[in-house]
Formats: structure tokens, sequence, C-alpha cells
């Protein structure tokens, strides 16, 4: 009977997630393309990814680990330097006299202009940007993890800035082009589909960016239905009481944190394809503290609470509120507070309200499945009443 539901729930999941992509196909290609609402689900999608991840981490293994910003910066940089043209490095790195790397992903599949070379080198380029964090996050996770709460939290802080540093130091130019931005990447635009005058007939940037989230979501959740999410769960229950059940702590601990640097890595190269560039400067403090306010918005421990608070978040931080920073006039009289800013004092405060009502989050631990059937349980008992 449990096997039949988890069944209907995985099915419902993926009907949900499929007409999902449809109806963005369609926004996308009905509604101009510049829309404020196609950058909200770019971005929505891009923090959804890089959340959950945060969640696996945080939310089901119990370790408060704050390197989240560090892990995409290296999966974004190693995005940018393996997918930037060979004809257009000399610009990019016109500073330095050109790359140390002399290839590029697309070119070895045909080059970013063709099908196979922007899907094959895009995929595997967001592949090595997670394996790249997930091998520094092994080499951090041996002496770090042996920390607990406040002090792990520090630690991997730290090696965010260290390594937000590193990447902006002169010496390294010509491979990250030192503090400067690197460009001329295949971005979620290079999806859309031309014709021979170079006219856009279909639309893919933003079906792009959700279709890669939900694969690298949907791994996810299934690996917290698997063995290993138990065996996470059970460390975050009692590390002690699951030690003694047999489970290795420091290989879970460890493997839960290179998995989730490595889809943090995959979400940095996604966030590079969104803003068109990968820049040290934008992987701060301050990116990892929304991420970490969304997962707790959202629900420590539940999938669907991180995904639906990342794009409330965007959208309430970039679109809805965005009038407030307009000074307005009604007549002569100007309407007081309205002013550049002021924006982010409301959100501030609807973030307050949004925590005192919701102390566990908006979804908690649960997840939508569980909503509905609880749903269906509760109008089952209504129906056996009234009958």
């Amino acid at each position: 009977m449990i096997e039949k539901k988890s069944k209907k729930g995985a099915f419902l999941a993926l009907a949900f997630v499929a007409a999902l992509l449809i109806l963005v196909i369609v926004l996308e290609n009905t509604m101009k393309p510049t829309h404020m609402l196609f950058t909200v689900l770019k971005k929505g999608a891009v923090y959804a990814l890089v959340a959950t991840s945060m969640n696996l981490l945080n939310g089901f293994t119990g370790l408060f680990s704050l390197g989240q910003a560090g892990f995409m910066l290296l999966g974004a940089y190693t995005y940018a330097i393996l997918t930037i043209p060979v004809a257009d490095k000399d610009s990019v790195y016109y500073l330095y006299g050109g790359s140390t790397v002399k290839f590029s992903l697309p070119d070895l599949f045909g080059g970013a202009d063709t099908a196979p070379g922007l899907i094959l080198g895009v995929l595997l380029a967001l592949i090595l940007g997670g394996c790249v964090a997930a091998l520094v996050a092994w080499l951090i996770g041996l002496p770090v993890l042996r920390l607990k709460s406040d002090y792990l939290a520090i630690a991997t802080l730290g090696f965010a800035e260290i390594i937000r540093a590193v990447f902006q130091w002169d010496k390294l130019g010509p491979v990250t082009n030192g503090a400067n931005a690197l460009k001329n990447f295949p971005t979620f635009s290079s999806f859309n589909i031309t014709n021979a005058n170079g006219e856009v007939v279909l639309r893919l940037s933003t079906f792009v960016a959700f279709l890669l989230s939900a694969i690298c979501i949907t791994i996810i959740v299934l690996l917290i239905n698997s063995s290993y999410g138990r065996a996470f769960k059970a460390i975050r229950e009692d590390d002690i009481a699951a030690e003694a059940m047999g489970i290795n702590l420091a290989k879970h601990k460890r493997l839960a944190f290179c998995i989730s640097s490595f889809f943090a890595g995959v979400g940095g190269g996604l966030f590079a394809m969104f803003a068109n560039q990968a820049q040290a400067k934008n992987f701060t403090t301050a990116m990892t503290y929304e991420i970490l306010l969304i997962v707790v918005i959202g629900g420590i421990g539940s999938i669907s609470g991180s995904c639906i608070a990342s794009f409330l978040y965007v959208a309430a931080s970039e679109w809805w509120l965005r009038f407030l920073d307009t000074e307005t006039y009604i007549g002569s009289f100007k309407v007081p507070f309205l002013r550049n800013g002021f924006r982010m004092v409301v959100f501030s405060v609807i973030i307050m309200i949004v925590v005192l009502f919701f102390r566990k989050g908006i979804m908690g631990d649960k997840e939508l499945p569980d909503l509905f059937r609880k749903r269906a349980k509760t109008k089952g008992k209504a129906g056996a009443e009234h009958a």
C-alpha cells in the first residue's frame, strides 16, 4: 500500500513538472521576452537548485554550512573557463595576453553555434563545474567536518571568502582573468532557436533553466528517499544513535557535503549563464545568506518549500516591490518614504512577519504530495461523516 502511494506521488510530481515546463515554453513564446517575469523565473530556478543543495546539507543531514557561495563560484568559473570560444579568449583575457586554457568544450564538439557543440559542451562544463566544487569540498571536508554547529558554519564561511579572494588574485589572471569578468560563453539565450536570418523562432532560454534545475532537484529527491538519505536523516536526528546503528558518520557527512557542493557548483554554472558573466565579486557572503534565508522561509527539511520560497523571494525582492524604489508625486506633494532602498526595508519587514507566523517555514518539513494526501484524507472523513 505504501509503495503504491509513493509511486502515485512520484507520477503526480513528474506530471506537475512536465506541465510546468510546457507552461514555461508557452509563456516564453507568447509574452514579450523582456518581461520581468522571465528574469524572475530563470533566477528563481537557479536559486531553487542551490537552496535545495543547501537544504540537503543543513536540513536533511544537520550540518550547518555557510560555504555555498564559494562552491557556486567554483562551478561558475569552471563553466566559464571551459566554454569561452577559443576565438574570443584573446579579447576576454586581453589584460593577460590570452588564456592558458587553449581549448573550449563546445568547440571540441563542433562549436557553440551547433546543437551538438552547444548541448554537449554546456552539459559537460556544468558537470565538471560540479565535480571541481565536490573535489574541493572533499579536501576541505577532511579537517572541517570534524567541527560542529557554529564552528562548522564559521569555517565554511571563511573558506568561501578565501576562495573569492584567491580567484581575484592577479597571478591567476591567465586562468581566472583576475578581478575582471569572464564573458562570451554560452548562456540560456544561446538555446533559443533561430532561422537563417538570425531571427528567433522558438525561445527556450527559460525552459532550459527550468529543465536543468528540475533534473538536478529530481536527483537530490531520489537521493533523499534512498538508503543514503535515511542515513543522513538519522545523523541529523542523533549522530550518536546513528553511529550505534552502524552508520559511518565521517563517511556519510563527507558524502553529504560533497554532493551538496556538487549541485551548488552546477548551480553556480547556471547562475553564470543567467548573469551572462562570471565574476568573483558577485559570489559574496550576502549570496549565501540569501540562500539560507530561502531555506528557512521554505522550511528546513522540505524540498518543495525551498523551491516555492526561491521564486517568492526573487519575485518579491526584484519585481513586486520595485515600485517602492521610485519617487512618486501626487500633484506637488511628494509621497514620503518612496525612494531608492525603501523596497528592501519593506521586504525585510515582510520576511520578519513570515518568520513570526510560520515558525517552521512555509512548508515546515512537509512536501507538496503530503499536503495533497492530507487534503484527500480530510475530504474522505467528511464524506464518511456525511454518509
